[in-house]
């Protein structure tokens, strides 16, 4: 009976049994067994299951205030600018706007007020009327005639700003011959300022009320 060769003897290796059970973890392939915790693709996409969880945002920890949203902090300024900021002033306006517009409609209705019914009231920029002074300059004028025109008034604007140099004169049937300043004393001019102040004036030449 023939004697069964030994590998050693024969010179050959014995392959290993753990190379015959299974291939080599050194280059990895890919396999279809899943594995245990890998979740389903399909069962964790929130777009093909609606059961899927979403994705939580981190909480934020306390004391940490939220994240501001892009144009936030730019609404508090822009408040805070809305509230400060009024409309202009009457005394702001535009100097003929502010005499034909609110001045002059004023003015009538406070002398209406002192019983005089027949005032009439214009504006424009003319030479000045009065005996002894220079009448190649014009300035803007208020114009106000009482008992059909038996008494006049003027109220000049020098400098053509409710701020600047302003004039009165007043007369009876002749050309004034004097030219006296107005509220020349007040720091700012308003308009409840030039209305009382021309009534005053008029009250002191007795042509208001049962003058």
């Amino acid at each position: 009976m023939a004697e069964e060769t030994n590998h050693n003897q024969a010179g050959e290796v014995a392959p290993s049994t753990v190379e015959q059970q299974a291939p080599s973890t050194d280059s990895p392939e890919a396999t279809d067994i899943p594995t245990a915790n890998a979740p389903d693709s399909e069962a964790a996409n929130p777009e093909v299951n609606p059961n899927a969880a979403k994705a939580k945002k981190p909480a934020a920890s306390k004391g940490e205030k939220p994240a501001a949203k892009e144009g936030d902090e730019d609404k508090p300024a822009a408040a805070k600018a809305a509230k400060k900021e009024k409309p202009p002033a009457l005394e702001d306006k535009p100097f003929v706007e502010f005499v034909e517009q609110y001045y002059l409609p004023a003015l009538q209705k406070a002398i209406a007020q002192q019983g005089v019914q027949d005032v009439q009231l214009s504006f424009a920029k003319q030479k000045l009327s009065i005996v002894g002074f220079d009448t190649s300059e014009e300035c803007w004028q208020i114009l106000g005639k009482l008992q059909n025109g038996l008494r006049q008034f003027n109220l000049y604007f020098l400098d053509e700003d409710i701020q600047g140099k302003k004039g009165f004169s007043c007369n009876e049937g002749k050309k004034p011959s004097t030219l006296e300043s107005f509220l020349i004393d007040e720091r700012k001019m308003t308009l409840d300022l030039m209305v009382y102040g021309m009534v005053q004036r008029l009250n002191g030449q007795k042509w208001l009320g049962r003058n």
